[in-house]
């Protein structure tokens, strides 16, 4: 089993900045991907970034592309998003997510944090 537990939500102003953290917990992750996930009100759960635990490959969907930054601490069993230049339209709650890397399902999910950004 894998525990995923995110932090580091809030309010921030347009053009504000805010990291999340997801602290990860369980087992051992060095075959498994890590995600962050966005889910606005009302609409459709996106994916935001990915990266491989062991060797830092890193994936991002395109339009959070120069803005977001996903990262790992492997001392500190700890997933990052580092969100700059924060839209209005990136108001969702943000979740956390393995997976192995070769399987096609994310398994484990965070119970999310809202971020809410005022324009």
């Amino acid at each position: 089993q894998v525990q995923l537990v995110e932090s580091g939500g809030g309010l921030v102003q347009a053009g504000g900045s805010l990291r999340l953290s997801c602290l990860v917990s369980g087992r051992t992750l060095s075959t498994y991907r890590m995600g962050w996930f966005r889910q606005a009100p009302g609409k459709e759960r996106q994916s935001v970034a990915t990266i491989t635990w062991s060797a830092g490959r890193t994936f991002y969907a395109d339009s959070m592309k120069g803005r977001f930054t996903i990262s790992r601490d492997n001392a500190k069993n700890t997933v990052y998003l580092q969100m700059n230049s924060l839209k209005s339209e990136d108001t969702a709650v943000y979740y956390c997510a393995a997976r192995s890397e070769d399987a096609t399902n994310w398994l484990y999910w965070g119970q999310g944090t809202q971020v809410t950004v005022s324009s």
